[in-house]
């Protein structure tokens, strides 16, 4: 997520003087410089900035992330470097940084966002007992007060999954405490801005594509938004100024994750910071030709942002009805985007791969300018349950919603994952197991109806010869979904058979009662690991 922010600082004549606790961190040998200071120890990396400052003619001057969860650590060491007239105030910061901090601010602001309880060591059992009670209904939502990328994020439905979900929260959070939230129902939506001398600019407005529960996974966002309309827009950029203001933030970015529920707009946070997920630094400025991240930097070094102030065209203030009587807190503005690009991730069942097929022709392919993958062959995966264990994104541009669209799912669709043979969890997998507290979780590649996906289906008897097409071999209870309904990874039933098809066309004997349940269940990735485990 720095690699937009290294490069816009040499664009600007800046050497980069890159930190972090990773020294083989991604982006590392772009920097001019590298010094391995974790991100979470602010007192480090201000002591680092003035030794670097009394040692150098030049010095620092800007300090800048994008796409992670320490602005609070930009602040302070910026703070330290005197620069405080250039960033938003390190308070501000940290209370955009703890989600029991920012939903404090947000009920004194009377702005939008779920009720919540914190939960720690010291009133667990106070909140069992509640839950045991019917004091407290579902469904909720479990959360760390302090981490990104949805770990430690879940939906939980019922009072059996508290007590794992609770855990997993508090695990992920740095500071072991976790959120217990009301559930916000409703199409969500990303938001990144620049907050300047009394004014806001929307710099990027997309839809959130948002699956496979009690987990939130987000498979893809669409820039610009396709589904909101006018009026959804401006009263969501209404809700989302009037958190920036109770928060604190003056200058500087700010990014929101926001729902349109029944009742309107509702907050899911506000960070610091601009948008990670490829949205800041890849989607916006594809579908806008604007340079978020450099215009973001020329605020941080004191440097006038003059390809906003220039592209920027006002916006309406129209909040909805429940925030009518509040003072509007800054005068709105939008760079808007004029093209459409889509980013869409692909995901795997368990396993270890074996071999990946399909990437090398996707960088030639119509609308798709990044093929952007993150497991290679060996790597073990998992079906995700947060945003950083997905296999890797798409991004396409494309002068229509349609177009985009369907480029980058094709793309993913064209990508196979084959995994290595006799895996106890590829086996626990296609067999159906799942945890106790996880009901429904994965979720079949495919969903058809009853007598269709019976693994014991009378239909699903017989041997599929060696060599065979199973294309030619279809069950006839399946024919009238071959092009129906696709996969987690975009890829129809047909597709799925004809890859097969492709890649094992030199298949021993299958048994057809494990092969096609095996195909519902995990798509060409089963297919493929029935055939090899038949061998």
């Amino acid at each position: 997520m720095q690699k937009p922010a290294i490069l816009a600082a040499k664009k600007l004549g800046y050497e980069s003087i890159v930190v972090d606790a990773n020294s083989n961190a991604v982006s590392v040998p772009l920097a001019d410089k590298f010094y391995p200071v974790d991100l979470k120890d602010r007192e480090a990396l201000a002591k680092l900035a003035l030794e670097i400052n009394a040692g150098s003619e030049s010095g620092i001057e800007g300090v800048f992330t994008a796409g992670t969860d320490f602005s609070a650590s930009v602040a302070y060491v910026a703070e330290k470097l005197g620069y405080s007239d250039r960033c938003h105030a390190f308070e501000a910061c940290l209370n955009a940084s703890d989600k029991v901090r920012m939903r404090g601010c947000f009920k004194k602001g009377n702005v939008p966002s779920p009720d919540f309880i914190q939960i720690d060591n010291e009133n667990l059992c106070e909140i069992e007992k509640k839950i045991a009670g019917g004091e407290i209904s579902f469904p909720k939502v479990a959360k760390p007060v302090d981490n990104m990328g949805g770990r430690g994020c879940r939906l939980v439905r019922n009072k059996a999954e508290f007590d794992t979900s609770v855990s997993s929260a508090v695990k992920n959070s740095r500071s072991g405490r976790a959120i217990f939230e009301d559930y916000m129902d409703g199409p969500e939506f990303s938001i990144d801005s620049i907050v300047y001398k009394g004014t806001l600019t929307i710099t990027g407005f997309a839809d959130r594509h948002i699956f496979y529960p009690p987990y939130f996974i987000e498979m893809g966002h669409t820039m610009p938004s396709s589904t909101v309309t006018e009026k959804m827009k401006n009263e969501l950029i209404a809700a989302f100024a009037l958190g920036i203001k109770s928060l604190g933030l003056t200058c500087g970015v700010a990014k929101a994750d926001i729902k349109y529920t029944k009742n309107g707009p509702m907050i899911g946070e506000i960070a610091a910071r601009l948008s990670g997920g490829y949205m800041s630094g890849w989607t916006y400025p594809y579908s806008s030709s604007f340079n978020l991240t450099e215009q973001a930097m020329r605020i941080a070094l004191n440097l006038e942002p003059t390809e906003l102030l220039n592209r920027r065209k006002p916006l309406k203030w129209q909040p909805p009805k429940s925030l009518e009587g509040q003072v509007q807190p800054f005068e709105l503005f939008e760079v808007p985007s004029d093209n459409v690009s889509a980013e869409r991730a692909w995901l795997s069942i368990p396993g270890k791969i074996s071999k990946v097929y399909g990437l090398e022709k996707l960088s030639s392919a119509e609308f798709i300018k990044d093929v952007l993958p993150r497991v290679h062959e060996g790597d073990k995966v998992s079906f995700p349950r947060n945003n950083v264990e997905k296999c890797g994104n798409i991004i396409s541009l494309a002068p229509t919603h349609e177009k985009a669209c369907e480029a980058s799912e094709k793309a993913v669709s064209d990508i196979t994952i084959r995994l290595e043979s006799f895996n106890k969890e590829t086996d626990a997998f296609i067999s159906g197991i799942s945890e106790s507290d996880e009901e429904g979780f994965p979720a079949s590649a495919f969903v058809f109806g009853d007598s269709a996906s019976a693994a014991n289906s009378p239909a699903f008897s017989g041997v599929i010869k060696a060599g065979k097409k199973v294309s030619e071999c279809v069950p006839e209870v399946l024919l009238p979904y071959m092009d129906t309904c696709s996969d987690w990874n975009h890829c129809t039933l047909r597709k799925t058979l004809e890859k097969f098809d492709l890649i094992a066309f030199d298949h021993p004997d299958l048994d057809c009662s494990k092969f096609w349940p095996a195909v519902i269940r995990g798509g060409i990735q089963a297919a493929l690991y029935i055939s090899d485990c038949t061998k």
